[in-house]
């Protein structure tokens, strides 16, 4: 994909010859159309498709966390695709044809901002989990601030269900309790979280995978 600097011409749209142009985020760009080989693809190129192919309805159930928390690391390209670059990278197991998603693995979000050098998880009646940490006042700076925010993402496999909870608890609070459905009761889930700046802009903290757990 090219980059076009303008000039005489500046940008095009559609089909001109074999290049295709477009606008995409905020940059004319021109594309070459594709070729046809003939040929059938190589074992390599269906594994890289099959992997595609996992992850990328995977995240799109929680992409409103991923635009957030990959916005930092996007560049031109977007939140959603360097998500998908990393779980296609560090995020699948197994050998082809049989691939599937490690989800101790999984990342919602990415960046710099301090996590908590530890979290705590404990189930109780009535679907809720309750998420703690420490919060240390002395460590105060611009990557751990009072108000950074806390979002928690939680997987239940067995139901195939997400359930979000996006900047719900400041830093210095040191608790949360998700309230999860009913339906919920008696699985488990999978339990990541991250912290969001509120006074820099697209600066986050990466996302962790902090337990498993059965719901009570």
């Amino acid at each position: 994909m090219g980059v076009i600097k303008q000039g005489i011409l500046g940008g095009f749209r559609k089909k001109t010859g074999t290049v295709v142009g477009a606008y995409w985020r905020s940059l004319d760009v021109i594309r070459g159309l594709p070729r046809s080989s003939g040929k059938a693809a190589t074992e390599k190129q269906l594994s890289v498709q099959l992997k595609f192919g996992l992850v990328t309805p995977f995240l799109s159930r929680f992409a409103a966390l991923i635009n957030r928390g990959f916005a930092s690391s996007a560049g031109v390209s977007t939140p959603m695709n360097v998500a998908v670059s990393y779980h296609i990278k560090n995020a699948i197991v197994g050998i082809y044809p049989d691939y599937e998603i490690e989800l101790t693995k999984v990342r919602f979000s990415e960046g710099s901002l301090e996590l908590p050098v530890e979290f705590l998880v404990e189930p109780a009646a009535g679907g809720i989990v309750n998420i703690s940490w420490e919060y240390d006042v002395q460590l105060k700076d611009d990557r751990y601030m009072p108000s950074d925010s806390l979002s928690v993402l939680v997987y239940n496999p067995v139901k195939s269900k997400f359930m979000r909870a996006s900047l719900v608890a400041e830093r210095s609070a040191g608790t949360y309790a998700m309230q999860l459905p009913n339906v919920f009761v008696g699985d488990t889930v999978h339990i990541y979280v991250a912290f969001s700046s509120t006074t820099t802009a697209n600066l986050n903290s990466d996302s962790t995978y902090i337990s498993e757990l059965t719901v009570l």
